[in-house]
């Protein structure tokens, strides 16, 4: 499984927008994705790959799981991959 595509193609179904105009560089809030829409994003990222996020939807700027740009947020899930198998 491409956890990059995975990654884009979940965000861009929250998002509503067609995964070609999800990149890299956006933040969830250039996407438009509300916190409603980014716990679901980590619920259904955590589903894909079957990995624990450790994110606290009530403090996410405290969190350990970076999710600054989509970018970061493929780094983590990356790492998480590694350090679950």
């Amino acid at each position: 499984m491409d956890v990059k595509s995975t990654i884009i193609g979940i965000i861009a179904e929250q998002a509503l927008l067609d995964p070609a105009d999800v990149t890299p560089d956006k933040t969830l809030d250039d996407l438009g994705i509300d916190s409603m829409g980014l716990v679901e994003s980590i619920f259904a990222i955590e589903e894909a790959f079957d990995i624990s996020i450790p994110f606290n939807a009530n403090a996410p700027g405290e969190s350990e799981f970076d999710i600054s740009s989509v970018a970061a947020i493929i780094e983590a899930v990356e790492n998480l991959i590694r350090d679950q198998s």
